[in-house]
């Protein structure tokens, strides 16, 4: 037998390996690994018996779900490949998912796990919806059925608003790069004249593998960052996408989303008849009560005007002047009888006392006429005196010398035992 080259033997190996071995699904626990600065990824997976080693390179290694670590259990679906150099196998991994859980949920549970601790779910980061949108930017896909669903509810629902399509990949490899940039354009219109009142952010259902641009951590990233609401309407009302938790609004379909935003002019139409019906009601409640009193104040103010009350008082003054006239005239006459009486009294009353005071001054004069000396000395009565005073004869002392006289002539005397 022909002795081989070293070379020559691994050559050989390598082409019966690859060959025979093209797609492999193998099951292993990662027993080491290191992701270069390349991009590449090198790992070892072994079972109780043995182990292999294994290359996923930057290509594949972008669209890697989850992150590798050893002791995890997981399944590596690729190819054998031989290095012939050092006469090694390995395994070129084209996709590596953990045993028993698939790749895309964990994924998602990893990235909802981590952006919920960074607070980016909370309520009081959400922005509140407008009541009456004006100005909303849709994106989508332009040809997909969810863009003419939206744009149909909106027609039917609420016409006063414009709606700007901001066209964009909704699924494929640069999906995610696309709603971004998008997301960035139309937010970066707030605060404008141009911007919008909500971004609608949208498409119609399908797989996992389809969908997952919006379970990306850079689109959760720019959702959160964005200044104008943001509503998630992606999928089914089944679905749930890491979109859904961060954006400021879930809505369970792209429709839905539409009902959730617009008003139903239908309703406003139903709500503004009855609001005019009760309006006219009420006005004319109103109408009718200003009328009512209109007529009371031109009754009250027909009794109660200037020309009404002076003609009335002065109807009640003349009554009272006739009144105090025929009153005083009566009082008069009463009065002027009283004084007539009265005036008879005091005649008698005057003429009684003159009477007395006659009578009285007659007796009066006739004692003062009875003790007068001068009508006692015409009647041969003479005046006992002392010291030109009159005096009785109980006032002379014996031998004393005392004054006698009468009308025409006065004389001394003495008092003698």
């Amino acid at each position: 037998m022909e002795a081989l080259k070293v070379s020559e033997l691994n050559t050989q190996i390598k082409a019966i390996l690859e060959q025979t071995f093209l797609d492999v699904c193998v099951q292993g626990e990662i027993s080491s690994v290191k992701v270069h600065t390349s991009g590449h990824i090198y790992l070892s997976i072994k079972d109780e018996h043995s182990s292999i080693k294994c290359v996923m390179f930057k290509g594949n290694a972008r669209g890697l779900k989850i992150t590798l670590e050893v002791g995890q259990n997981v399944v590596i679906f690729g190819s054998v490949s031989v290095y012939t150099q050092k006469g090694e196998y390995q395994i070129l991994c084209k996709s590596i998912t953990l045993a028993g859980v698939g790749e895309l949920a964990l994924a998602f549970e990893n990235l909802k796990n981590k952006l919920q601790a960074k607070g980016y779910f909370e309520s009081f980061h959400k922005k509140p919806m407008p009541k009456f949108p004006k100005r909303i930017a849709l994106l989508t896909s332009a040809t997909g059925a969810a863009k003419e669903d939206m744009l149909k509810i909106a027609q039917k629902r609420w016409e006063n608003v414009h709606i700007t399509l901001f066209d964009t990949l909704v699924q494929g490899e640069n999906a995610k790069e696309c709603i971004v940039a998008n997301l960035a354009l139309a937010d970066s219109f707030f605060g404008t004249k141009d911007g919008f009142d909500v971004i609608v952010l949208g498409r119609g259902g399908g797989s996992m593998e389809d969908m997952w641009a919006f379970n990306e951590e850079c689109v959760a990233e720019a959702i959160y960052r964005a200044k104008t609401p943001i509503v998630s309407a992606v999928g089914h009302e089944v679905d749930v996408f890491i979109s859904d938790f961060v954006a400021d609004l879930r809505a369970p379909t792209p429709s839905a989303a539409m009902e959730m935003l617009l008003p139903d002019k239908f309703e406003f139409l139903r709500i503004i008849d009855e609001m005019m019906s009760a309006y006219s009601s009420v006005f004319q409640r109103y109408i009718t009560q200003k009328q009512n009193l209109i007529v009371q104040l031109k009754e009250y103010f027909g009794l109660y005007n200037f020309h009404s009350q002076y003609a009335n008082k002065t109807e009640q003054i003349e009554v009272l002047g006739q009144r105090f006239t025929e009153s005083l005239k009566a009082t008069l006459e009463k009065k002027q009888g009283e004084i007539e009486k009265l005036k008879t009294l005091i005649d008698m009353a005057c003429e009684k006392k003159l009477t007395q005071a006659q009578m009285e001054s007659e007796r009066i004069f006739e004692s003062l006429s009875a003790n007068n000396p001068h009508s006692l000395c015409k009647n041969g009565y003479a005046q006992i005196s002392k010291g030109q005073k009159v005096c009785t004869l109980q006032d002379i002392a014996v031998d004393e010398v005392f004054e006698l006289g009468d009308l025409d002539l006065h004389i001394f005397a003495k008092r003698v035992k």
